[in-house]
């Protein structure tokens, strides 16, 4: 029996004679080998006919061949085969693949009994056809429906081998009959002495019939129609290949090779009709088929036994334990607060369409996506939607001091208190400990050296691992610290496991899905930098919100319980709301914590406290005590390091780079550095990013070296083309303008003392010189916001005055995203310019309390906003009883003017026209919804996909918006509206009394829609100026109906039907009709199916006729 293997590259399968049903089936070049076999169209069985027919027509012995051309393998070739393939998992999880097939070309009973020996069953290499076969006299009829998919194995890949049976199988070999006549069919009752039931064949007993064994034994069986049912009660069968055919049997032959299977202490005999069967190896006792092999042949793949822990062995139960152990301790005092926070969808977009960088989308506040049920349905979400031994990356975004590394902490906790059972194990790494230049590392350091405490694994863990790679998490906090190994994507793949490698070659085999294939990866990184761009590459991105003002009182409550000092919560707390900036700074959790800890400070002192209106003032007040016992210039020591540290992105230092050790000692005395969770003895950090910030613009405060031309730009307002600042401490802008503005005895001076503060007078003249030179009103949004900021830290009223008025008088934001401090700062300025504003707040993420304290101001006569966010802060301030401010928020919103970009946009103005039905139906309130009534410009821009679903719900809100004159439905990409859309407008034309342009153009319009719009441009005679129906499908039919209704548009102005399909008699039926028209101005109607000359004669004839 031949070796089913497909032929090599550019050969192909020879087609057999005969009229047979397989026979019919064309091949094409099975190119590649066998994981082309498996993708290919062949069916399995028909492939077993054309390699036997061959063998069967000329060749009395079949053999295997070594020749690398004669589509065979032997032995030493599938073991070479084999030990690739231990190498390489893509390569084994295509062979399992094929294992599937296997199973599936043998599921049916008919089959699976007599045929499985094909792939499963050693056939010896010398194995001959024995004169005659015993088989069992009782042995149960199988079933001839092919089972459900939970009868199975569960594990139908790397099932195990059954043991080797001690019965007789068979092969069906598929052959159509080519010269039937030459084969004695012999009769049935010959064979068989029992007669079948009902309609089926039991092959119960048979004579024994001999035959030369020299002689290819060819015989053939007539069948009756019905069913086929083989009873393996046979007592003998003679020797050789059995030709069964008949009406009912569904195929026209069908050759039968009974063999017996030798057991191990048998001797085959000699004689007979040789067949070479499949290879077998001696070292492979385990494997049964080259298609099917078992997981003696592949050590590497998963068993079913390893999909829980239950079946770990004790060396890796022992290290799941200590892992355990390891991430199951609560941190102590204030850093085990809890306070869950919101996991928001994100998506990065491009910055401009210029700009290949790519930035944190903004969505609206009511179109946020939550990630619902937490932490572990979140991860258990990303296991369930992605293909076996498929990598899942999951990012996790947010602002320094968001709580990002706490929540990396807290997802390690969640799996140690059994939260997470989808994962055997999970490694947290920080990314600042992988910033190594020249360090060489393997995938057993990232997992077992790196993390918060050292690992000791043995070797069987590892390769537990490896074969299990879909139950690891892998966590990388702090992601953006590894900036310098951008590019990672675009490097050659990462080596072997267990091989040395760059960190940059260990990155970009995790993240090309080739190293620990199949792990989750869990990513968190702020949304800026070089690195960040990669992340667009990830499955699925969230954006880690912040506190709420709730969110934040329910910290300051916690935290002082924590401490021990309850009876201080409530007074906390009041101090707290009386600084509403501070507050609104809250959403921060780093900032919340500074917060309280100087709340605490200050509580100790007396009932007197109060807490400052700034941030500068909050870490001057936070390290105002420690610097009043440091060793001389410890503070500015201390601040140097932290800028140069800032200029290189990094936020990690050294012991040895502190000038002394007395600084050292008292920098982690006093909290200002500590060593951070898996770092080196000897490696130190700042504990947040703001506070490293603060002591970067402390240092440049400082910095006599700094000339007074380059001081401005480390405000970030305006940068240069030229060499521009790179704003990494994102914070220093802020400080820099408090520390130098603000009083020096409360300020700088408390900090560095009377006699480091020379140099600050110069650096406040030039600073002041170049904030009043500026003109807010040529900024864009982020850096007027900015500009804000600093006014607000400055606490300089000359400055502040000079902002503020400066303002203009329409203010958009699109875009921009606004923070809970943007929005407070915003108002605050816009309270102290006295004059009227007008907002354009779409697109920015601002929160609800934020959107209803800026529509509340009275200075602000006019705002856009989402409409979705919009509708729902007028029910909240319905339900809540606040009549005034619903008002006001009412009356100053407006959507002028409106372009329709998506489906939720059609349902957002359902809503909004909904709301005013039920505005005018109400006792309360009277008249229409400014909104609704004053919308002029329609736009609706949705696709030829969303464009014919959506514009029905369109027309039937239309007719609400009774002021309106522009209505537009060209697009770039064409709506495609149609005829029915067309007709399904007109019918909405006789409510739209101001309509003065209609552009149709675009939109697959034909002589139906022509003539429907025709019909109904009437109701509109004395209100349209405008009418485009350029590049639509109308033909000389068409513009006949709009010739017809051209005389009755009285206030039509321009027409526009070019690139239509009419000819030159429907050009002059349109010409001569314009005739008839002495207020029409211009008649657009150039079109490549009319002959230039005629268009020319027309244009000569009537100058209003445009060809351009």
């Amino acid at each position: 029996m031949r070796c089913l293997a497909p032929h090599p590259a550019g050969s192909y399968l020879s087609e057999p004679q005969g009229s047979s049903q397989c026979a019919t089936m064309e091949l094409g070049p099975l190119e590649g080998g066998y994981l082309e076999l498996l993708n290919s169209d062949a069916d399995p069985l028909c492939l077993y006919h054309f390699y036997d027919q061959m063998d069967l027509a000329g060749e009395a012995e079949i053999e295997l061949y070594s020749e690398p051309d004669t589509d065979t393998i032997n032995c030493d070739q599938f073991s070479r085969l084999l030990s690739d393939m231990e190498g390489d998992e893509e390569t084994r999880e295509a062979y399992a693949n094929i294992a599937e097939l296997d199973q599936y070309v043998f599921q049916d009973s008919q089959l699976e009994g007599l045929s499985k020996d094909i792939f499963i069953e050693h056939i010896g290499p010398d194995e001959v056809i024995g004169e005659s076969m015993e088989m069992p006299a009782e042995v149960g009829q199988k079933s001839q429906k092919r089972p459900f998919p939970e009868e199975l194995p569960a594990d139908l890949k790397h099932r195990k081998p059954a043991e080797p049976p001690t019965v007789v199988t068979g092969s069906f070999l598929m052959e159509p009959a080519n010269d039937s006549s030459t084969l004695p069919c012999l009769p049935l009752p010959a064979l068989f002495n029992e007669e079948p039931a009902s309609g089926q064949m039991c092959l119960e007993k048979t004579d024994q019939m001999p035959m030369p064994s020299s002689s290819s034994s060819l015989s053939c069986l007539n069948l009756p129609e019905g069913p086929i049912q083989f009873v393996s009660t046979i007592s003998t069968l003679p020797q050789g290949l059995w030709q069964i055919s008949g009406a009912g049997t569904g195929i026209s032959s069908i050759f039968i090779y009974h063999g017996e299977v030798p057991q191990a202490s048998q001797v085959p005999p000699p004689s007979g009709l040789t067949v070479h069967g499949l290879p077998t190896s001696p070292d492979r006792p385990g494997s049964t088929s080259p298609f099917a092999p078992s997981a003696t042949d592949l050590p590497s793949m998963p068993e079913p036994a390893l999909t829980s822990r239950a079946n770990m062995t004790e060396p890796v139960e022992q290290f799941y334990r200590s892992l355990q152990d390891t991430y199951r301790a609560e941190p102590a005092g204030p850093d085990g607060i809890l306070v869950e926070v919101d996991l928001v969808r994100a998506r990065l977009e491009r910055s401009s369409s210029k700009s290949l960088e790519r930035e944190l989308a903004t969505p609206d506040w009511a179109e946020r996506q939550l990630a619902q049920g937490g932490l572990a349905e979140l991860l258990l979400a990303a296991k369930e939607h992605r293909r076996p031994r498929e990598t899942r990356v999951i990012a996790v975004l947010g602002r320094a001091g968001q709580g990002k590394s706490y929540w990396a902490g807290a997802v390690s906790r969640a799996w140690a208190c059994g939260r997470l059972p989808q994962y055997d194990f999970v490694f947290s790494v920080p990314c600042h400990c992988l910033n190594r230049p020249g360090y060489a590392y393997r995938l057993q350091d990232l997992l077992f050296s790196l993390g918060p405490q050292p690992l000791v694994a043995a070797d069987e863990v590892f390769s537990h691992i490896l074969k299990r790679p879909d139950r690891v998490l892998l966590i990388l906090d702090a992601f953006e610290e590894l900036e310098a190994q951008d590019g990672f994507l675009h490097s050659t793949c990462g080596p072997a496991p267990a091989e040395p490698c760059s960190l940059r070659g260990l990155l970009a085999g995790l993240f090309q899905k080739t190293l620990l294939r199949g792990c989750t990866l869990l990513l968190t990184a702020r949304p800026r930098g070089r690195l960040v761009q990669s992340l667009s590459k990830a499955d699925t991105l969230f954006e880690l919100c912040g506190f709420s003002t709730e969110q934040a009182q329910a910290y300051v409550m916690r935290y002082f319980e924590s401490s021990g000092m309850t009876e201080h919560q409530d007074r906390a707390l009041m101090l707290l709301r009386d600084r509403p900036f501070l507050l609104s700074h809250s959403h921060s959790p780093t900032l919340c914590r500074a917060v309280c800890q100087l709340s605490e400070a200050l509580l100790e002192l007396g009932e007197d406290a109060k807490l400052p209106s700034t941030l500068t003032g909050l870490y001057v007040g936070l390290l105002g005590r420690a610097a009043l016992n440091s060793p001389p210039g410890a503070l500015a020591e201390l601040a140097k390091l932290a800028w140069e540290l800032g200029r290189r992105h990094r936020s990690t230092l050294q012991e040895d780079q502190f000038p002394s050790a007395d600084v050292r000692n008292w920098a982690m005395a006093k909290g200002l550095v500590k060593h951070p969770p898996g770092a080196a003895e000897s490696e130190l950090a700042f504990p947040s990013f703001l506070l490293q910030c603060f002591l970067g613009a402390l240092w440049l405060a400082l910095n006599g070296d700094i000339k007074d031309k380059e001081l401005p730009q480390y405000l970030a307002l305006t940068p240069r083309k030229k060499r521009p600042y790179d704003n990494w401490l994102e914070g220093v802008p802020r400080f820099l303008a408090g520390l130098i503005f603000q009083p020096r005895a409360r300020c700088l001076g408390a900090l560095v003392g009377p006699s480091a503060t020379a140099l600050a007078d110069r650096k406040q003249k030039v600073l002041a010189r170049y904030l009043k030179r500026l003109q807010p009103g040529t900024l864009r949004a982020r850096q007027l916001l900015e500009l804000l900021h600093c006014a607000h830290e400055a606490e300089e009223a000359g400055i502040w005055q000079h902002v503020v008025q400066e303002l203009p008088a329409c203010l958009s934001f699109l875009g921009t995203r606004l923070t809970p401090p943007d929005a407070h700062v915003l108002g605050k300025a816009l309270e102290a310019a006295g004059q009227d504003f007008s907002l354009d707040l779409r697109s920015t993420g601002i929160c609800p309390s934020g959107l209803g304290s800026l529509v509340g101001l009275s200075c602000v006569t006019g705002f856009r906003a989402a409409l979705s966010d919009t509708v729902a802060l007028w029910e909240s301030l319905r339900q809540h009883g606040e009549t005034k401010l619903l008002q006001a928020a009412e009356e100053k919103f407006t959507i002028e003017p409106f372009k329709v970009k998506s489906l939720k946009d059609v349902e957002d103005l359902g809503k909004l026209v909904q709301t005013q039905r039920t505005r005018s139906s109400s006792e309360d309130t009277a008249g229409e919804l400014p909104a609704v009534r004053d919308l002029k410009k329609l736009e609706f821009a949705l696709g030829p996909i969303s464009g014919p679903q959506a514009f029905p719900k369109l027309v039937r809100i239309l007719t609400a918006f009774s002021s309106l004159q522009h209505l537009d439905l060209d697009a770039l990409s064409e709506n495609k509206i149609g005829d029915e859309g067309v007709s399904q407008l007109s019918a909405t034309f006789p409510q739209l009394k101001s309509l003065e342009t209609l552009n149709l153009s675009q939109n697959s319009i034909t002589d139906l829609g022509a003539y429907k719009l025709a019909e109904a441009l009437p109701s509109l005679a004395a209100s349209l100026l405008r009418l485009s129906l350029y590049n639509n499908c109308i033909c000389d039919v068409g513009a006949e109906s709009l010739a017809r209704v051209l005389p009755d548009m009285v206030s039509l102005r321009v027409m526009d039907v070019q690139y239509n399909k009419f000819t030159a008699a429907g050009a002059q039926q349109l010409a001569a009709s314009l005739r008839r028209c002495p207020h029409v101005e211009t008649l657009a109607m150039w079109t490549p199916t009319i002959p230039f000359s005629v268009q020319e004669h027309l244009q000569q004839q009537d100058s209003r006729i445009s060809l351009r």
